[in-house]
């Protein structure tokens, strides 16, 4: 059994962010992560092309910036070098390997006890702890459709997550299936290396440039304007840029694209040539679902399903029910999300990226500070 005052479940970007709000502040906590490295996901589950979708003002964790010279979207790499510089600046070390089975809140001695198995010796230890926070992240694992059928595709079919590049697929006829910001770069980045490549598109998407969102954000972030005044003159703009792409299977959403990340954490696609692409015909669109065991058949090498992540925060918490719903995510809306009942909280959960961490960050530790001061008092 080990007693700790705050525990940090997810060594990722909110993890760490949190972890070092906590350093500053003197406050005492542990840190527990299941993979063997902090930022897993950045190190392992990306593709090799991937640069921050968002300008790297809006994507710094607290209390410390990027090395001068480091570009305005910074590639994977770059990103991971910060994210080990982040660590070894504010001395966090996460125990690795270690594996939540359980968190549950014990209402009569007001700590949280959580089982976690060292997953290379598999035993199990007893944390209780006086906070908990969840910064496993939105990404705890890859969402795969059921897809009925796919079991006996012979082919090739994978997880974006798994997806490196497009080297290896020269000249094979390649779908991806998802139409966010994964799937429209893999499906450029398999066309330039010479796939036939096509998508698969089923919702409306907003296409924008890195700028414009760079600009809109701006306007909100630091000139406090209201997203119904900026979604307008964004939509504008990608209009004159990118034109009309309804007739190649693309429809522009009702809602504004910054509305629509904050009401339903939909981000919109940045284009990094993709839509050029599609205009040229490099890059076919299917707007329909795709059916291999009958009716229309289309032959693919390769299936890449860029359908993105889910939550599994419910799987092994067991008292989060006044704080998260059924799919894992906060019951709260931004910017109320992060705070749950009997010292719960949450950080990396508000379907906003890299941009909301630092202020989850904050205001968790804040909230831990005033609430040990008062017990005090």
């Amino acid at each position: 059994m080990e007693e700790v005052v705050v525990l940090i479940i997810g060594a990722g970007p909110a993890g760490l962010a949190t972890a070092a709000c906590l350093t500053l502040q003197h406050v005492a906590y542990a840190i527990i992560e299941r993979e063997s490295c902090t930022a897993s996901l950045w190190r392992h589950c990306t593709y090799d092309r991937l640069k921050l979708h968002l300008a790297k003002e809006f994507c710094e964790l607290p209390h410390m910036a990027y090395p001068s010279g480091t570009p305005t979207y910074v590639p994977r790499e770059s990103f991971v070098e910060y994210l080990d510089s982040y660590t070894d600046r504010f001395g966090i070390q996460p125990r690795y390997d270690t594996s939540v089975e359980s968190a549950t809140y014990d209402q009569g001695k007001k700590h949280w006890a959580v089982l976690a198995q060292d997953t290379d010796t598999g035993v199990v230890a007893r944390l209780t702890a006086r906070f908990l926070i969840m910064a496993t992240g939105e990404k705890s694992a890859a969402s795969l459709p059921l897809v009925p059928g796919l079991a006996g595709f012979e082919r090739e079919a994978i997880h974006s997550s798994a997806y490196k590049s497009g080297n290896g697929y020269t000249g094979k006829s390649v779908l991806v299936v998802g139409a966010g910001n994964s799937g429209m770069e893999i499906a450029y980045d398999l066309a330039t290396h010479g796939a036939h490549t096509s998508i698969v598109v089923r919702s409306p998407v907003h296409i924008m440039t890195k700028e414009l969102i760079r600009f809109g954000m701006t306007m909100v972030q630091n000139l406090g304007l209201s997203v119904t005044i900026v979604d307008p003159l964004l939509v504008m703009a990608a209009k004159l840029i990118f034109w009309d792409l309804s007739k190649h299977g693309i429809m522009r959403p009702k809602m504004g694209p910054l509305l629509l990340k904050s009401q339903t954490g939909k981000s919109a696609v940045i284009d990094v040539g993709t839509a050029k692409l599609i205009t040229r015909g490099v890059i076919d669109i299917n707007a329909n679902n795709v059916e291999f065991h009958c009716g229309r058949q289309i032959p693919f090498d390769a299936i890449v399903f860029a359908t993105g992540y889910k939550s599994t925060i419910n799987t092994w918490l067991k008292n989060g029910e006044s704080m998260f719903r059924n799919d894992g995510f906060p019951k709260k809306k931004f910017p109320n999300h992060w705070r749950g009942e009997n010292g719960l909280y949450c950080a990396g959960f508000a379907r906003r990226g890299l941009v909301s961490i630092a202020m989850d960050a904050k205001n968790i530790v804040d909230d831990i500070r005033a609430t040990m001061y008062q017990v005090s008092c």
